[in-house]
């Protein structure tokens, strides 16, 4: 059984990587698009700073996130006017995931709008569909299988990350102690192997979970496009 703190870092692991999920979603599949149906003067340097929390140390990326949305941060500093606090809170934890798995979800997403024959837009657009209507009628059906996998590694990177979110918002019970971090703070304790091994069989069994749902969603939504 797990105590009360191993089911608060659990229950906030998955609030953490649902809102980092969701959150990112929007911004992942308009990247996306961009750089897969858009050339234009910096696209190799968007793509390059999209892909770029993959190359750096997650340590690194943590510590420059306190420097931007700390309270002192130029960008956080503008949020903590009006009541919205990153660092050092669970809203940073979920700022923190959603930057480490955006690179997976957009590049997932792009390779499935490449995939795509662009021809198939071209012909829904000649009978009438705007832009906007050609991309929800068209595209977005013909993407669904590429945007589940996009959805679900982001939420898979979101819900194991740890180097970023601990520089960024510690690792505080009850507030920021994601299930990585709980897992690393038993180890740290003499004694705290079973506890740690619980939230790692944890960890095994909401992976595996989200795997094979995503594989039944996957031919689900394969089926439907091809009919």
């Amino acid at each position: 059984m797990l105590d009360a703190a191993a089911l608060d870092a659990v229950l906030l692991s998955l609030r953490v990587a649902i809102v980092a999920t969701l959150c990112s979603l929007p911004f992942a599949v308009g990247v996306a698009w961009l750089l897969a149906r858009r050339r234009f003067w910096g696209h190799s340097a968007l793509s390059a700073l999209v892909h770029l929390p993959l190359v750096l140390p997650p340590v690194v990326t943590g510590y420059l996130l306190l420097l931007a949305f700390g309270r002192q941060g130029w960008i956080g500093g503008a949020f903590a006017e009006i009541g919205i606090v990153f660092a050092f809170r669970w809203t940073g934890a979920a700022l923190a995931a959603a930057i480490m798995g955006f690179p997976l979800m957009v590049r997932a997403i792009r390779l499935s709008i490449e995939a795509v024959d662009p021809g198939l837009e071209e012909a829904a657009a000649t009978l009438g569909a705007g832009r906007w209507g050609v991309f929800c009628r068209v595209t977005l059906p013909l993407i669904a299988p590429g945007l589940l996998a996009g959805v679900v590694m982001g939420f898979a990177k979101a819900m194991g990350e740890f180097g970023a979110t601990i520089t960024f918002v510690a690792n505080i019970p009850g507030e920021t102690q994601t299930l990585p971090s709980a897992i690393y703070a038993f180890l740290q304790v003499p004694g705290g192997e079973g506890a740690a091994l619980r939230l790692v069989a944890v960890a095994l069994a909401l992976s595996v979970g989200a795997v094979l749902l995503s594989e039944w969603l996957a031919r689900r939504m394969a089926a439907r496009v091809a009919a």
